[in-house]
């Protein structure tokens, strides 16, 4: 593959010099002519103006590497060479069990380190890394969980985990961090910063917990939350965050806050076992091709097993944890994504489930690629609000120009 830049469409917005460039700055090898071509700038662009240019993999030059010992000779990238060592790269990263070597490459921007191997004892990521002769590639087994991340400081309101009865003490409530990198490409994407780039800070799981929990003690809160991008996409980071935050502190409530599209039950299992005691799940829709738009994903059959698997945890989290861990559900309103009639659909299977489930429909505004998106007018989110009380849920709030409005 190839990268190329259409002038008319560029903005100098500069995005793709937050991306992590295997070149070192996405820009400046763009307008040098030097592009490798891993994709990263492309899935930054807020303007469509990198286009990716499908090119024949034998045309490139050909490297021998070793994996696990193994020679390999093949183009291209580490996840090239991976695949023809019969790596399985799976788009989920939690496993039922221990499987022949599999490794996660679910957002192939960089930012959520599940991909990370060893190479020449150094530390590589396989999506992005270009191959080179006498590479010594080794899955990364032992190395420490790492992740991008930013955003660390107080919210007042929180997410979609987060109790409605303390989002409008206008106090901090919470203590965040933002983690980088997302398996999704929303067009309207309402933080598209963290969720298409590793423009953070990489961090162990044990210096990001030392962080926030020097701020919740800062700010004498009882919560600390994590969200993304997508914070589920790398469960040895995340899991290792939670159990030393619980560790130092056992009293502290730990929200995860997620699209759950890769939320399986034993990953949830493991996650409450660790110590997570909130969960906020947004669900993109009841009907896969609502899902696609909202998504931007365009292989159907991942849609379908994304969207699986997001309303599967919320009805596995009320069947196994209603009395152990508080769930948050968000759903995203605006009428050029979704209509009100399927939210009403939402709603009625949510109710089915749980009448007295927090439900949080947010009010997403123009962003990222679709700037053309309006935000929906108070009046349009207390209509969906209604819709979605009509079917039988009791606490629904819904975001709106004049903040949260409650049950």
């Amino acid at each position: 593959m190839s990268v190329t830049r259409n002038r008319d469409k560029c903005i100098h917005c500069r995005m793709c010099e937050m991306v992590l460039c295997p070149l070192g700055n996405a820009w400046k090898s763009l307008e040098e002519d030097k592009c490798i071509g891993c994709g990263a700038c492309v899935i930054a662009c807020p303007e469509n103006a990198l286009i990716a240019i499908e090119d024949n993999l034998a045309s490139s030059p050909e490297r021998t590497v070793y994996v696990n010992g193994q020679e390999i000779k093949t183009s291209g990238f580490i996840k090239d060479a991976l695949g023809e060592a019969g790596v399985e790269i799976s788009k989920f990263p939690f496993k039922d069990s221990p499987n022949d070597p599999v490794i996660s490459m679910p957002c192939f921007s960089g930012g959520c380190w599940s991909c990370a191997v060893k190479v020449n004892g150094k530390y590589a990521l396989s999506c992005i890394t270009p191959l080179h002769d006498g590479m010594k590639i080794e899955l990364a087994t032992t190395m420490p969980p790492l992740r991008v991340v930013s955003g660390f400081g107080a919210h007042t309101v929180g997410g979609v985990g987060t109790p409605y009865q303390l989002k409008n003490s206008g106090e901090p409530i919470e203590i965040a961090c933002f983690t980088h990198g997302c398996n999704l490409h929303c067009p309207q994407c309402q933080n598209y910063g963290m969720a298409f780039t590793a423009g953070g800070h990489l961090m162990e799981a044990e210096e990001t917990a030392m962080i926030l929990l020097g701020l919740q003690r800062q700010h004498q809160v009882d919560r600390i939350a994590i969200s993304g991008g997508e914070s589920t996409l790398n469960p040895q980071w995340l899991l290792e965050l939670i159990k030393y935050i619980c560790k130092e502190d056992s009293d502290v409530h730990i929200h995860v806050d997620t699209n759950g599209t890769v939320f399986t039950a034993p990953y949830i299992d493991e996650l409450v076992k660790a110590g997570m005691t909130d969960v906020g799940v947004d669900l993109k829709g009841f009907h896969t091709r609502t899902f696609q738009r909202i998504t931007g994903l365009t292989d159907t059959k991942l849609a379908e097993e994304y969207l699986k698997t997001s309303w599967s945890a919320v009805e596995y989290i009320i069947g196994e944890y209603s009395d152990d861990v508080f769930l948050g559900i968000g759903i995203p309103y605006n009428k050029d994504i979704i209509s009100t009639e399927e939210v009403g659909e939402m709603g009625k299977k949510i109710s089915d489930l749980k009448g007295d489930v927090q439900v949080c429909v947010l009010d997403y505004r123009g962003e990222f690629r679709r700037k053309d998106l309006l935000l929906p007018s108070y009046s349009e989110m207390m209509k969906v609000k209604d819709t979605l009380n009509e079917t039988g849920l009791k606490i629904v709030i819904a975001q709106t120009p004049e903040g949260h409005i409650g049950p």
